[in-house]
């Protein structure tokens, strides 16, 4: 993959490719040839049909790309040279409203709730991407028939098993040559570099074959860009050099997870608003904050958007540093809202960890929001609410499979309601008990093993 960032050069562009966010928070684009890019589709626009990018239909289903020529990459491939960028979305009417469904409109209105309330100035995320790379992927689905297999040139398939090799959970922080897919993670951590997407840094996860970058903080809005910005560069870099990259939050049975853990804090000028002198070094408000995190996770309504697959929960179990209760603590990583030990007290911060990357990470990020700042109106206390332990607590348990987390945010989106449309609301629940009955009607090869 060979990117630059574009520097509004025209004469030796090929196409125009403008890419957008579908409701499941998946890349899709349309490829402009260099001459139909012209001055009025930079400025206007393209029309497009929003319907079949999953979102609940509206009166009028015709929709307008209009490109954010702020964030222009180029990319070399082979003999062409493409600009890619990002797109807004509005109405085909004259008035081109933003379209309230669209991902990008949903997190900058969160950022923009948070403004207009006075709560604060901003909201800073900072994202722990982890993921896997396997060398061999097969998987089938017939009616007669159905099976995975998955391999590791560090010591995981029948190619591999006999292989030197580290133990299937003994690969944190390996160094190379143990450590197969350094350069792997190098090549995107620069392109990622070239492409604005700010890297704190990189390193082998738990698994054979896991692995997490650690981006920078930045501006919720842009963070929501960047993690989809990394997620391309990984899976393009990672099939140009014959490999596999998913982030699935349970590829494998027994074997860790990935979560996608997001530290974060809110800013008012300038300042974190979240340092203080309460439990954990936290501020009334970075308290009230995370119980608000809490309360709404514990209902299912935020783990609906920050877990909304079925694999999420074969990855929310005990025993894997997948926290599965409503609680808090300080550096324990049990807990589904950790406070970093290693911080000095003015840069006290919280980091949501139940999330993962099957995630619309733009509705992700501005549920968590919008639960924070319903936290912060209510004055919730996490401490009063029992919220305060390092351990699991069974009264505070979450609801653990995709139906369940829907019927919650059916129950509780009230808090949502700013920011997320109501049609929007409802569609991602139809298409999510789409999901889950797709896969809880299935039969496993487990069930094979236990009742055939």
């Amino acid at each position: 993959m060979n990117l630059s960032t574009f520097n509004g050069d025209w004469s030796k562009v090929n196409f125009l490719n403008l890419m957008m966010i579908d409701l499941r928070g998946n890349l899709r684009s349309v490829t402009l040839p260099r001459e139909y890019a012209t001055e009025k589709v930079l400025r206007d626009g393209i029309g497009f049909d929003g319907s079949n990018y999953g979102y609940a239909k509206v009166s009028n289903s015709d929709m307008v790309a209009v490109p954010d020529m702020g964030r222009a990459l180029l990319e070399r491939r082979g003999e062409f040279n493409t600009v890619h960028v990002f797109c807004d979305v509005v109405s085909a009417t004259d008035e081109r409203i933003p379209f309230e469904q669209y991902p990008r409109n949903v997190v900058r209105n969160a950022a923009r709730y948070l403004r207009d309330k006075k709560i604060a100035d901003d909201a800073k995320m900072l994202v722990e991407l982890e993921y896997y790379a396997f060398d061999q992927v097969e998987y089938t689905i017939q009616p007669n028939r159905v099976g995975y297999r998955v391999a590791t040139a560090e010591g995981l398939g029948d190619d591999f098993s006999s292989a030197p090799r580290f133990g299937l959970f003994d690969g944190y922080h390996r160094v190379s040559p143990e450590d197969r897919y350094r350069d792997f993670r190098d090549t995107t951590v620069e392109l990622m570099g070239i492409a604005g997407v700010p890297v704190k840094y990189h390193h082998h996860e738990v698994a054979a074959g896991q692995l997490e970058i650690e981006l920078e903080f930045t501006s919720m809005e842009k963070t929501a860009d960047d993690v989809t910005l990394a997620k391309w560069i990984i899976r393009t870099v990672a099939r140009e050099m014959g490999i596999f990259a998913t982030f699935m939050p349970k590829p494998m049975n027994k074997v860790s997870g990935s979560g996608m853990h997001v530290h974060q804090f809110l800013t008012r000028d300038g300042k974190s608003l979240f340092p203080g002198d309460g439990v954990a070094n936290l501020s009334p408000l970075a308290l009230s904050y995370t119980a608000g995190l809490l309360t709404h996770s514990q209902t299912g309504s935020l783990l609906a958007f920050t877990n909304p697959s079925t694999n999420s929960y074969r990855r929310l179990v005990p025993g894997f540093e997948a926290p599965v209760s409503a609680t808090f603590a300080k550096g324990s990583r049990c807990a589904a809202v950790r406070i970093p030990s290693y911080l000095k007290k003015d840069s006290t911060r919280v980091e949501y960890r139940p999330g993962d990357a099957s995630a619309n990470v733009y509705f992700m990020l501005a549920g968590m929001v919008m639960a924070g700042c319903d936290g912060i109106a209510a004055q919730l206390d996490p401490v009063a609410l029992g919220m305060n332990s390092a351990e699991i607590l069974q009264e505070k348990i979450f609801p653990l499979n995709l139906n369940a987390v829907l019927d919650g945010l059916e129950k509780d989106h009230a808090y949502l309601r700013p920011v997320f449309p109501e049609q929007l609301i409802e569609q991602w629940i139809k298409v999510k008990r789409e999901e889950a009955a797709y896969i809880y009607n299935a039969p496993t090869p487990q069930e094979y093993e236990l009742y055939f």
